[in-house]
């Protein structure tokens, strides 16, 4: 099986740690090491490094090729991001070329899974059934009524049949509100969708051909030119051409071939914010349920995250469900509950052309 591991994102929910130079893919934010290394350890027992493609924006090339030194795997820059729908046909473009027949998960750098085992035989399960023809997508057995994911449905089962390993797709559901997640999480037939897809190159390139017609003329350039000196020039030109859409806009929500979910329960976090963060590091809290990271005093305050990545004394006093996050340059204080909305901090720091803060 080949793996093409999409790290391209700009982490802006993890803005002041994660910055443009050097996104959350490439920070040790789990405690372990950076997540770009983590997800190609995570995926290694199943997919060896020769048969691994990392792809990345142009600017991140050379970081991705130093936390990676030594290892056969192979590494694609974009010249420009354009979302995942362009990446992931990329990926299968370049698997094929490489010399790939069978499955490929396409998956991203920056997601945390617990249970490595769960993962990993889910993803061998979506492979098989991948080979047979249509996608797969990994469905996250969900563990709360969440607003913050896209849901995948699968057909309606009867009882003897929920205890299959993969089942059709009913439909991709936008994210809920409150009232209609608790409905999901009751209703048993729903499931996080982690982004996670498993299929051949050729059934990639089928549906982009079908959905995405300019996308896969596109994909044709970059494939006559791959292995000679002109492919970074016609990537370049081809990539300027493209619309950015996800592969769920793009493919997912269109497809009229056989697409399939299969359940995964492995402690799986998108990490998509300071407040997911905190939650999934709870092992770590003081007696007051405070997260805190590097030097701090804290006095009086319940349920917060302060992080310290300066090397400063942060002291805190008196406050609840708060984030303080302090770094050479910036410090951000905000309600822990609202850390989606940091990316607001970041347009705003756009419009004011403060360009050296990103």
């Amino acid at each position: 099986m080949f793996g093409v591991i999409m790290a391209g994102g700009s982490g802006t929910r993890f803005w002041p740690a994660s910055r443009k130079d050097r996104p959350k893919q490439f920070l040790n934010i789990t405690g372990k090491a950076p997540m770009l290394v983590e997800t190609c350890n995570r995926l290694s027992p199943l997919v060896p490094d020769q048969e691994m493609i990392i792809i990345l924006g142009k600017s991140h090339e050379q970081e991705a090729r130093g936390l990676l030194e030594g290892r056969k795997l192979h590494i694609l820059a974009e010249p420009m991001g354009r979302n995942t729908a362009p990446c992931i046909g990329l990926g299968a473009v370049y698997a094929e070329y490489l010399g790939c027949k069978g499955a490929i998960a396409f998956l991203p750098a920056d997601h945390f899974i617990r249970d490595q085992k769960s993962f990993l035989e889910a993803v061998r399960l979506a492979g098989t059934v991948a080979e047979k023809g249509g996608i797969v997508t990994l469905g996250i057995v969900p563990t709360r009524p969440e607003t913050g994911y896209g849901y995948i449905r699968r057909v309606e089962v009867n009882q003897s049949e929920k205890e299959n390993s993969f089942f059709p797709v009913s439909a991709f559901v936008e994210k809920p509100d409150f009232a209609t997640a608790k409905q999901y999480l009751t209703n048993g037939d729903y499931f996080w969708n982690a982004g996670i897809f498993v299929a051949t190159a050729q059934t990639i390139l089928e549906e982009i051909k079908a959905h995405m017609p300019r996308l896969y003329e596109g994909l044709q350039q970059v494939r006559d030119v791959m292995g000679t000196p002109d492919f970074p020039r016609v990537l370049k030109e081809v990539y300027e051409g493209l619309e950015s859409i996800s592969f769920d806009y793009g493919i997912m929500e269109k497809t009229r071939g056989d697409v399939y979910v299969v359940p995964c329960e492995c402690g799986w976090s998108d990490v998509g914010s300071w407040s997911s963060l905190y939650d999934l590091r709870s092992g770590e809290y003081d007696a007051s349920n405070n997260l805190v990271e590097g030097e701090a005093l804290i006095i009086d305050c319940r349920n917060s995250f302060i992080s310290s990545r300066n090397g400063r004394l942060v002291a805190v006093l008196g406050l609840e469900r708060c984030l303080v996050v302090d770094t050479q340059d910036s410090v951000l204080v905000a309600d822990l509950d609202r850390s989606q909305d940091i990316r607001k901090i970041v347009e705003a720091l756009q419009r004011s052309g403060k360009e050296r803060l990103l």
